[in-house]
């Protein structure tokens, strides 16, 4: 690995943990928080790739893990594994992983603009929507005995919000398309 990969697997884990300056928003029907760190985990799949994207995720989840205050709300430790909303962080990684792997395999440089940003936007939409929400439904369904129904529509609340995270993600891939055509050349 190179020191250019090192560089930006910490930049876009630093993204991450900035975004969860934003506060979080409880919708109070379901225990897991708004919050605007997903755009980061759908950010480092769609710039970085599936390996680089999912590093950088990695390295967010340690710094949650050792107790520094890195997640949504000034939160860190080894408990917010254990709760609730925690399948969400687990889907970070799957999310950044398939998100980067769809990024990686279709989108070329050599692609129309509008081309690049449907499968960006496609590509954020099935790792950071699909694969997180279906690894947070899971959990929260184990962990809370919701049952897989209750835990299913009470995160369709959150498909809007992500879904238009999911977009800014794909203007984003593609200004890094443009802006620095070196960063695609993901592996």
């Amino acid at each position: 690995m190179s020191t250019r990969d090192l560089v930006l697997i910490a930049l876009f884990a630093a993204i991450i943990v900035a975004l969860g300056l934003i506060p979080p928003v409880s919708l109070g029907f379901i225990p897991v928080p708004v919050h605007a760190q997903s755009l980061g985990v759908m950010l480092a799949g769609v710039v970085l790739g599936a390996r680089r994207g999912t590093l950088a995720v990695a390295l967010f989840m340690l710094l949650a893990a050792i107790g520094l205050p890195v997640l949504s709300g000034g939160r860190g430790g080894l408990g917010v594994f254990m709760a609730p909303p925690s399948g969400y962080l687990y889907g970070y990684l799957a999310a950044a992983f398939v998100t980067g792997t769809i990024c990686e395999r279709f989108v070329t440089a050599r692609q129309t603009g509008l081309v690049q940003g449907s499968l960006f936007f496609v590509a954020a939409l099935a790792g950071g929507v699909v694969a997180c929400h279906l690894l947070g439904v899971l959990w929260l369904a184990f962990v809370t005995g919701l049952g897989l129904q209750a835990a299913f529509y009470g995160t369709l609340a959150f498909i809007p919000g992500d879904a238009l995270k999911a977009l800014i993600a794909a203007f984003a891939g593609r200004a890094v398309m443009v802006g620095y055509p070196l960063l695609p050349q993901r592996a």
